[in-house]
């Protein structure tokens, strides 16, 4: 479970490098387009042949409960997966990951008037924490000295996105909605959106660009395998702490690839963030471990 956690870590790191490596030259439609039209089909079949959980394999996976929820999840997803490929061409590559490990302190605060939970006084103090560490990174008081104010506004807008998007889930999950369902659907209405999306700007690729783009999909299908499979054999609370591996590996890309050193205060923001995360994510641990016991 470790090692498919590292792996969909390093995954995704390359699948955004190569984001990356093109979306100075590239419409970000044609980007998501391209991520979710070759991830789809590689993930499709295997979620067809799996079933939904429910007994309903083939075509039956596609069943849905409810129809509105999908929506509303495929939109704030779109929206999430847009604002990150644009983030990549704006942002330093290890300054965009650490932008999204925002997410699950977003889903902490957002779970109390969504979803009804009760978060207690540590957690709402290291979410804010973790918030603090954005600021220490972005510095809208430096001027010129701080990271791009447009670009990382609207990688924060996404990250709310994601992170709406994990609390609709949430509440599909409780609805009975299969995990299968779920992600079939959003790769077909992802795949809709990008497509309408990218006429007004088509572009075709080069060579190297299509071949880039194609790796996006099936490096992105090959970290979402992994990361399934980590859930999967592994204890949620044993595999979580490893995806923070992903800042250090796009920390090392960033500055082989293209000179990205973060300074003192960036690697502080950074730092802050990890730490507000990692605690939110023991004292959840914690908390479920001893409603369990109750």
């Amino acid at each position: 479970a470790i090692m498919s956690v590292l792996g969909s870590s390093a995954s995704f790191t390359v699948s955004a490098a190569l984001v990356k490596a093109v979306a100075a030259d590239f419409p970000t439609a044609a980007l998501v387009l391209f991520r979710s039209a070759v991830c789809a089909p590689v993930l499709l079949p295997l979620l067809l042949l799996r079933g939904d959980g429910r007994g309903r394999g083939g075509l039956g996976a596609l069943r849905v409960r409810r129809v509105w929820p999908h929506v509303i999840r495929t939109l704030f997803g779109f929206g999430a997966m847009w604002t990150s490929f644009y983030g990549l061409g704006a942002l330093p590559l290890a300054t965009n990951t650490a932008l999204g490990f925002v997410m699950p302190l977003l889903v902490t605060l957002l779970s109390i008037p969504l979803l009804g939970e009760r978060v207690g006084w540590r957690r709402l103090c290291a979410v804010l924490a973790g918030l603090a560490g954005v600021l220490v990174m972005v510095r809208p008081w430096a001027g010129g000295g701080g990271l791009p104010l447009e670009p990382t506004l609207w990688v924060l807008g996404g990250v709310l996105c994601w992170a709406l998007a994990m609390i609709t889930i949430r509440q599909m999950g409780a609805s009975g909605e299969s995990n299968a369902t779920i992600v079939l659907w959003f790769s077909l209405g992802g795949t809709l959106l990008a497509g309408i999306a990218t006429i007004p700007v088509w572009i075709a690729p080069s060579g190297w660009e299509l071949l880039a783009l194609v790796g996006v999909g099936v490096v992105s299908a090959t970290a979402q395998l992994l990361m399934t499979e980590a859930y999967r054999t592994g204890e949620s609370s044993l595999v979580a702490p490893f995806e923070y591996t992903a800042i250090l590996y796009t920390t090392v890309m960033g500055m082989a690839i293209w000179g990205e050193y973060p300074d003192g205060r960036t690697c502080a923001g950074i730092a802050i963030i990890v730490a507000a995360g990692l605690y939110v994510w023991r004292r959840e641990v914690l908390v479920s471990a001893r409603a369990g016991n109750v």
